[in-house]
């Protein structure tokens, strides 16, 4: 008999049911030890000797694997593929070991995807555990450990009622407390619009003025109410015909397939999702086999799934929204055995699954990922300028029409910030036309200071600086919201005095640790151990 260990229950019954008899599959749960929290549990004075001790909530699920592996011929670790993966088998395999209890023969399977296909193909397929990537692991523990347990320590003594410092925690709180920071120090600055409602051939466009006095007008130019309601009246007076048309192609490719954060920031936008309910619901589908594994980091696709996408736009739609080749995307991630596929749906050919939070979260992968093997869409973007008889004043209307909307007809990415005057529309204007101007408006405006994080933005942000790895991002920010050093108000991230304390402090006193560039510097040294390229106790 073979004993096959992945993390999850529902992934465990699955999985057996797929393989048929001659196999016992069992789940761990999860991570089945940890550095216990207290003194001496790294020694970094013996080669960062580890004292791993394993959870007390998992006796009952090690002792039903211990048993079964002593009757077991080989022991298949089949967790998740990922590094936490890679770290989960390896301590299932040294508890094995401690309690002499491992089959000679051990070892390790992955896949991306919980559908009989491809499980039974990476059964064909074992290898051994990934040294490398376990030891990026442990490197990672070392790390995480040593610096909260430095940090601690001294936090409890000096800040009452601070909870906890982490290498990643610490550095995403810098974040939200320096942009909360930079909203305070701000300082609004008047400026004033004016904007004319105009219409040709029965429909309404909007022209803002660029030109005043004969001098250019930028958004900040008119600063008070005297300029313009002058501007206002010069506008009201002057007669206005069309002095030039340009217009310009446009092409708009599709995004690429979700990755982990895209995802997250994605699901916060147009769902408004948190980055942990995402993961959560994203986990759900994936033990269900609707969708491919959820922490990646990679963007590109199977071929036989790009071949299936390329089959299901052309059913859905027609030949004509099909790109003649194939759509090729490129992975940023420097080590290969981490850039998994994208997260897209194991078949093309359904396209609802579950009920709830689930459908909404497969229906945002489904299109994602179909529209990623779409054609381009096609706009045309015109801007025309309308000068008054004397040229002193001149106004300017944009807007685009699009011409074929390629993947636009199933999918649109989210923003954050709001539409610009581009993507209006405008009625067909030639030169020398005189558009009717129905009225003339002057609005008082004040700049903005920067938003406050949203969970979508600060995980952009995170991903940008190359701090923490998309896998970590949900549990980074809950941790923030736990320890009550952040709120959410408004979908916004807003830091509590906690929270700005704890920075100041570490500013102040432990710089390093919260630098943006030493916590990046360290993520890609961390790659660099995955990928061979470096030792870990170096």
């Amino acid at each position: 008999m073979k004993l096959v260990v992945v993390e999850s229950p529902a992934k465990a019954k699955t999985i057996e049911k797929y393989l048929g008899p001659g196999y016992r599959v069992l789940a761990s749960y999860g991570h089945v030890r940890d550095l216990p929290p207290k003194d001496g549990s790294v020694d970094p004075d013996s080669g960062f000797a580890m004292e791993w001790e394993t959870y007390a909530d998992k006796a009952r699920q090690l002792k039903a694997i211990t048993d079964e592996a002593k009757k077991a011929t080989s022991l298949i670790l089949a967790t998740d593929p990922d590094r936490e993966g890679e770290a989960i088998s390896w301590h299932v395999q040294e508890v094995l070991r401690k309690r002499k209890a491992l089959p000679a023969d051990v070892e390790r399977v992955t896949f991306n995807a919980i559908t009989k296909a491809t499980v039974t193909e990476a059964m064909k397929h074992p290898r051994a555990l990934d040294e490398d990537l376990i030891d990026a692991y442990r490197a990672r523990r070392a790390l995480d450990y040593l610096v909260g347990f430095t940090l601690s320590p001294v936090l409890w003594r000096k800040l009452p009622g601070a909870k906890s410092a982490g290498r990643v925690q610490s550095v995403a709180l810098r974040l939200i407390v320096d942009r909360e920071r930079e909203i305070e120090l701000f300082r609004a600055q008047e400026y004033w619009s004016v904007q004319a409602l105009m219409e040709s051939d029965g429909q309404e466009f909007l022209a803002r003025l660029i030109r005043f006095k004969g001098e250019k007008v930028d958004r900040l130019s008119i600063g008070d109410e005297g300029t313009a309601l002058a501007a206002k009246a010069a506008v009201e007076a002057g007669r206005f015909s069309v002095a030039s048309v340009e217009t310009r192609p446009l092409t708009r490719n599709p995004p690429p397939p979700f990755t982990t954060s895209t995802l997250q920031q994605e699901a916060a936008r147009k769902l408004g999702f948190s980055a942990s309910h995402t993961m959560r619901i994203a986990q759900a589908l994936y033990e269900d086999g609707s969708i491919t594994y959820m922490r990646t980091d990679g963007v590109q696709m199977a071929p036989e799934a790009v071949s299936a996408a390329r089959k299901a736009v052309a059913t859905r739609f027609d030949a004509g929204y099909v790109p003649d080749k194939p759509r090729h995307y490129e992975t940023k991630a420097k080590n290969a055995q981490e850039a998994h596929e994208a997260i897209r749906p194991t078949d093309f050919s359904r396209d609802r699954a579950g009920s709830g939070d689930h459908a909404r979260l497969y229906d945002l992968v489904f299109k994602r990922a179909l529209a990623s093997q779409m054609a381009s869409a096609r706009l045309e973007r015109t801007t025309a300028e309308l000068v008054d008889g004397t040229g002193q004043t001149a106004l300017r209307a944009t807007g685009q029409v699009v011409l074929f909307p390629g993947f636009l007809a199933l999918y649109e990415e989210g923003r954050d910030d709001e539409q610009d005057e581009e993507a209006r529309r405008l009625p067909r204007l030639r030169e020398g036309d005189a558009p009717a101007k129905k009225k003339v408006i002057a609005e008082q405006h004040f700049t903005q200071p920067p938003p406050r994080y949203s969970e979508a933005s600060l995980v952009k942000k995170m991903e940008e600086l190359g701090i923490g790895r998309p896998s970590t991002y949900a549990a980074i920010l809950q941790t923030l919201t736990d320890r009550g050093y952040v709120v959410l108000e408004k979908n916004r991230f807003l830091p509590e005095e906690s929270g700005r304390l704890l920075t100041a402090f570490l500013e102040r006193f432990f710089e390093r640790y919260v630098s943006y560039d030493f916590t990046a510097h360290l993520e890609d040294e961390l790659d660099d151990i995955s990928g061979g390229r470096a030792q870990w106790q170096a």
